[in-house]
This record gives structure tokens, sequence and C-alpha cells, in this order.
């Protein structure tokens, strides 16, 4: 349920399924505090980052079983953050919509786009070199973008243009989601053009 405060965008999303319950409480407007427990640690190192690098304030919980893998915490977070952006932005008025960002990682380059148009799709063209990434499965990765897009209603593009890494290509990831995510749901004024501060 989100806050009913005019000009804040602010939403907080549960999902309760068989394997997992999780809660997401989203401040769009934040001060880059992120308060993270998915029980995967390299995933809450990740959703650090880009909570840090989008500006935002985010606080995510799950509680329940990993059981065989990490594949529904990873999407069931995914499944809450989407619908938690959707749900902050409203009908999406008065937003940039696109954004763009690179982010570097030492020798890794990633690229993310985003269109906040309504239709979800994503293409996730990275290719990780091992099957794990500290404790988090890789393959993960994109079923976390997928359930975000869905959720969202948001068109993500991932490009891995650099780097050899995993790490280095997930951190760099994560980061440019957090940052494009950012330049697509700041403020515009009736011309389209970026209100004063929105984006720095």
């Amino acid at each position: 349920m989100s806050k009913e405060t005019p000009g804040v965008r602010y939403a907080e999303m549960e999902r309760e399924t068989y394997d997992n319950r999780v809660r997401v409480v989203l401040d769009l407007d934040g001060e880059r505090r992120a308060t993270i427990s998915t029980r995967v640690g390299y995933f809450d190192h990740m959703l650090t980052l880009f909570a840090y690098h989008g500006g935002f304030d985010l606080g995510i919980s799950v509680e329940g079983e990993l059981g065989v893998d990490d594949h529904h915490t990873l999407v069931d977070v995914g499944t809450c953050l989407g619908g938690a952006v959707r749900q902050a932005i409203g009908d999406g008025q008065g937003i940039n919509r696109y954004g763009t960002e690179h982010a570097p990682m030492a020798e890794a380059l990633a690229r993310v786009v985003i269109d906040l148009s309504g239709r979800p799709f994503v293409n996730f063209d990275v290719s990780f070199t091992n099957e794990r990434i500290g404790e988090m499965s890789s393959e993960s990765v994109e079923q976390f973008f997928k359930a975000a897009a869905d959720h969202a209603g948001m068109t993500i593009h991932v490009h891995q243009l650099a780097g050899h890494n995993n790490h280095h290509v997930c951190e760099a990831i994560f980061k440019a989601f957090g940052r494009s995510l950012r330049r697509a749901i700041a403020k515009v004024d009736a011309h389209g053009g970026a209100k004063k501060g929105a984006i720095d």
C-alpha cells in the first residue's frame, strides 16, 4: 500500500508464496538509505548499490526457506521491486520516462537503458562465465530483471560492454540499473525539460 501523500513517491509491496514472504519499501526521492536482507549476501550487496546509485531509500526483507537454490528469492524480490516502482510513479505523468547510463567497475563496463513505457521487455546481453557469483546463482540475475520489468511495466536493455570478472560485471550492471532508473523517474517540467536538481 502506498502513502497517499501528494508529491511523495513512496510504495510498500508484499508478496507471499510457498517459498518466501517478501516485503519491499521504496522511496524514489530518498537519501540512499538501504536496509536489505534477502539471505543471499551478494544479492544484498547488489541491491544496496542499486539504491545508492539510484538515490533511493530501499528496504527489502525476505523470510522463508532458500530450499534448492536462490531462484525464487531473486524472482520474488524482482516482482515486488517492480511493483513498488510502478506504484510509486503512479500514472507516470511528469517524469522523464527514459534513462540510459553506463557504469564501470574496474575492467567491466555495463550499459542499462530503461523505458517506463508500460510495456515489459528485457534484453539481457550478458555472458557470465561462472555458475555462481558469491552464493548467488548467475543465471537468476536475468530472471530478477524479467520479474522487475514485468511488474513495473518497464523495458530494460542490459548490455555487458566489457569485462571478464563476473563480480565486476554484475556490480557494473546494478550500478547502471540504479542510475538509469534515477534518470527515468526524474521529474520534468511541462515542456519535457528536467526540473532544476532533478538529475545530478
